[in-house]
């Protein structure tokens, strides 16, 4: 079964990471006050990033890992912006000074 991760703005700008077997239903729900209590109180929400994995397993472990990031390593995957994930990944303590 197809799966799909997702990442929705809010009307407060926060981000919610989500995992579904059925992304037009799901956002359905999210706008509705049926999705989850995160969005519900935040209304509207913008689908601003997803992605489609063969199996639904996948999409929920892409989930978790997303749900960890911090917002600029979310919003560089939002952007398209691969080429910075690398950097935004690395712990503070590990980082160059210059």
């Amino acid at each position: 079964m197809k799966g799909w991760v997702y990442i929705l703005l809010c009307s407060d700008n926060s981000y919610y990471t989500g995992s579904t077997n059925n992304l037009e239903l799901r956002l359905a729900q999210h706008q509705n006050g049926e999705g989850s209590n995160h969005t519900k109180k935040r209304l509207p929400v913008t689908l601003v990033y997803f992605e489609e994995f063969q199996r639904i397993e996948d999409a929920f472990y892409r989930e978790k890992q997303i749900q960890n990031w911090n917002r600029k390593k979310k919003e560089a995957l939002i952007l398209l912006q691969s080429e910075k994930l690398p950097e935004l990944s690395r712990a503070y303590r590990d980082k160059k000074v210059d």
